[in-house]
């Protein structure tokens, strides 16, 4: 059975494949021997692997994040990019999201 198609052929969409179809959709980008890896186990060349991520925000979030990012960037601060300022960002909320009912990311939803 094969999963993929050249550039010039046609899907069978009627073929009998199981997937899941939100796996299909989001995609875990991950083979199942990565799952149990740690971040250290998950370089390439050195380098941690990265993934492109897919979310939308709102155009005020947008902006004040840019915003600061160049804030940042003009007051010298050691930031390589916005990649590595947003997942700072992220990273700062998970580890207040598991303060649990202390967290402050908790309590926007709350509110």
């Amino acid at each position: 059975m094969r999963m993929t198609i050249g550039k010039n052929e046609k899907p069978d969409f009627f073929e009998n494949i199981a997937f899941d179809p939100v796996m299909a959709a989001i995609g875990s980008g991950e083979k199942d021997s990565d799952k149990n890896s740690s971040p250290e186990e998950k370089k390439k060349n050195g380098q941690l692997l990265k993934k492109k991520a897919g979310f939308y925000l709102s155009l005020d979030v947008l902006d004040r994040f840019t915003r600061k990012f160049h804030e940042l960037k003009l007051a010298g601060t050691q930031i390589e990019n916005k990649s590595a300022f947003v997942e700072a960002a992220i990273l700062f909320a998970l580890d207040d999201i598991d303060k649990g009912e202390e967290s402050k990311v908790l309590q926007k939803f709350y509110e």
